[in-house]
């Protein structure tokens, strides 16, 4: 069956959108350029259903390629039945494609096999038949190796155990009899591994594996992993013994035995081992999908464009990293401050000073203060500083990765004549300026916006954050003059070395003013650039076009249109025409897909509009707040840090992030935290727990007194 029929059949797209996207990629095409530019022909796929297909095409490729080594293998020993075939032909898992050739499978020499070579098998069928001279038989069966009756049975059941062990239609419903009714159980293996008993919750835990969530899956996995938990399954072995004894019309000791060890020592725990890798793989895809979805919206929240930050990165013994930043992200000055104890209080006292003349010198309009150590204390000084400056506010921000970024060879390429904390504290400021510019440096691993993300496949984690990272740059749109080599080599085509060659250029000529000036860039050759151009933007061009997403392959057909509707130049009354346009017989007169045509109007009507001016800008304070101030049942306004399969995290203003528990969120039944909120929201939220001994705090998103 071609993959194209079996991938249109799972996710509801037409054979024919599947069998284009293939082609499309076939040809160098990537995601962003494929989902903003050939929309006519592949019907308006997005990048999510567009990445789906190409990672099922892999996949059935792979299992493509195993079903015929597995059949090659099974018909070199002639053993190949057209049964067998269509079996291996139709199975729909890699893993059911293992379990048929399980019985075929080249083996070290087993008892089983040295029992055979030594002519046990008639043996083993007087065992099956119930013979009554049984014992009496066996002598005719002795030698050398087996030269005892016991060891000649011995042997002959090693054969049947073996044989039972292999059984499919017995390994198959074992496997769902564990999956329906068995439970997966965990218990406390050494708690001096658990100090801060992280995993307490798993002491003494039991649950159903149909019911089991991913995020336990995933917890009892790293407890299990870390010495601190003993996992294991309990299963209703009478249920399983009975339903093994039911296939043999004859019943012995010996069968018996062999079905006891059968299921003990083979069938079970090869089912355990399957069932535990399918829960960690479908765990797994659960929390790198969630990760996504939260770097998703981190990336996506507003900037706050051209404004004076100062970055603040506090610090207790070693003083606050003070950063201030231009409009355009550019590095003013760096200083150290020491705002909160251990300073003495004439330090404090200097430090007041400091930073009001920088408030003043250079009419700063933003704070931007690391949620890391000190920060709380630090936010009580910015605060109290602020009440003579009102029109001065400040953020906290997430400093998750900024200590990765300070430290890493881009930084220090940078600014290479600064110490890892000042780099901080730059990274601090921008992130507030430009969230989606500063956070393309950091390995999306350390942002800081998953959960057990240490505890996944790595692999599938990196390209599915990078696949996040690499959608959004492109929906955004890159500015082609003021990009760091960092964001520019997620550009649709880009690569590092293309980054680094246009950075270069751009240094050495001057900005490029034309997006077709791009091609000059070295080794930037005809694909490169009609992948990428339609994703850059230069605000300064001549052609309002290279300020908008209109791909240069646009250009003539805009021509077109603009003599059509008599437009020459996008003022007014020109929006007023391209508003009242009737795409389809348009698109039919200048001779492009209607699509296309559609995104061109939106593009116009807004000349370099920033997707993310859409999205929720973050929180400005002047006030600050203490675990001690809270009430239960306070009104208060957070912003959202990081969603979980349990709930959410939410900056409220003290040092530690407050939860909702998902029970807390709605008065209707949610799956998932994710239907209601997402990273970066603002949310008015009710205190309803306080613990000052640990301090944290939970919070409802539904009004304590039971009303909305």
């Amino acid at each position: 069956m071609e993959n194209s029929y079996i991938i249109a059949q799972e996710l509801g797209i037409k054979q024919t959108q599947i069998t284009t996207v293939l082609q499309l990629t076939t040809e160098g095409n990537t995601i962003p350029f494929i989902a903003r530019y050939r929309k006519e022909m592949t019907g308006n796929l997005d990048e999510v259903d567009i990445k789906a297909i190409i990672d099922r095409d892999k996949q059935l490729t792979a299992l493509s390629e195993r079903k015929e080594t597995v059949l090659a293998k099974i018909a070199e020993q002639g053993k190949l039945t057209p049964e067998l075939e269509k079996a291996i032909t139709d199975a729909e898992k890699l893993a059911d494609v293992e379990e048929l050739y399980l019985p075929y499978k080249e083996k070290r020499r087993t008892k089983a096999t040295i029992a055979r070579e030594n002519g046990l098998s008639d043996l083993t069928r007087l065992i099956l038949q119930n013979d009554a001279n049984l014992e009496e038989k066996a002598k005719n069966f002795l030698n050398d190796t087996f030269d005892t009756v016991d060891k000649a049975l011995t042997g002959a059941t090693d054969i049947l155990i073996e044989f039972l062990s292999e059984d499919l239609k017995l390994r198959s419903w074992t496997y769902n009899e564990i999956w329906q009714y068995s439970t997966l159980t965990s218990s406390l293996k050494d708690d001096t591994l658990d100090e801060k008993k992280v995993f307490q919750i798993y002491y003494d835990f039991s649950e159903k594996v149909a019911n089991l969530q991913g995020y336990r899956v995933l917890a009892l996995n790293r407890g299990e992993k870390l010495g601190v938990l003993k996992v294991s399954f309990e299963h209703n072995l009478d249920k399983m013994t009975r339903f093994f004894e039911y296939r043999f019309k004859q019943q012995n000791d010996y069968i018996k035995h062999s079905i006891q060890q059968a299921l003990k020592k083979k069938i079970i725990p090869a089912m355990e081992r399957r069932i535990r890798s399918e829960l960690t793989e479908k765990a797994e895809d659960g929390a790198i999908s969630l990760f996504s979805e939260n770097l998703r919206n981190l990336l996506l929240i507003a900037p706050l464009k051209g404004k004076m930050v100062l970055g603040f990165d506090p610090a207790f013994r070693t003083g606050a990293k003070l950063a201030l930043v231009d409009l355009t992200g550019k590095l003013i000055l760096t200083q150290v401050i020491y705002p909160v104890k251990p300073a003495t209080q004439k330090q404090i006292e200097d430090a007041k000073v400091v930073l009001k003349q920088l408030i003043e010198d250079y009419g700063i309009e933003l704070i931007a203060i690391g949620n890391g150590t000190a920060s709380r204390e630090s936010e009580s000084f910015v605060a109290e500083v602020l009440k003579e400056y009102p029109q001065v506010s400040y953020v906290i921000v997430n400093e998750s990765g900024a200590s990765v970024y300070s430290a890493s060879e881009l930084a220090r390429h940078e600014f290479p004549d600064l110490p890892v904390e000042k780099r901080s504290a730059i990274s601090i400021a921008r992130r507030l300026q430009d969230p989606l510019a500063e956070l393309v440096k950091i390995d999306p691993k350390s942002i800081g916006v998953g959960q057990y993300q240490h505890d996944v496949s790595q692999k599938k984690l990196s390209e599915n954050l990078d696949f996040t990272v690499e959608t959004v740059v492109n929906q955004v749109g890159v500015n082609v003059n003021t990009a760091s080599p960092a964001l520019l080599s997620y550009v649709s085509g880009f690569n590092k070395t293309i980054s680094e060659n246009l950075v270069k250029y751009r240094e050495e000529n001057g900005a490029i003013m034309s997006r077709f000036d791009i091609k000059k860039v070295p080794r930037l050759g005809d694909k490169a650039f009609e992948q990428a151009a339609g994703f850059l933007r230069i605000p300064n061009s001549s052609n309002i076009l290279d300020n908008t997403g209109v791909h240069p392959e646009s250009y003539p057909a805009v021509e077109r249109l603009f003599a059509l509707l008599s437009i020459e130049e996008l003022n007014q009354e020109a929006q007023k025409k391209l508003k009242a346009l009737d795409y389809k017989a348009v698109s039919k007169t200048i001779a492009i897909g209607e699509a296309t045509l559609k995104d061109i109007i939106q593009d116009l009507l807004k000349p370099g509009r920033d997707l993310r001016d859409d999205f929720e800008a973050p929180t400005l304070r002047q006030d600050v707040l203490d675990l001690k101030d809270l009430n239960i049942g306070q009104k208060l306004e957070g912003t959202i840090r990081n969603v979980v399969d349990f709930g959410a995290f939410v900056d409220i203003g003290i040092h530690e992030d407050g939860l909702i528990h998902i029970s807390q969120m709605s008065h209707q039944f949610i799956k998932h935290p994710s239907q209601v909120v997402s990273v970066g929201d603002i949310v008015t939220v009710w205190v309803s727990k306080i613990d000052e001994e640990r301090g944290k705090v939970n919070l409802s998103l539904v009004e304590l007194d039971g009303s909305h």
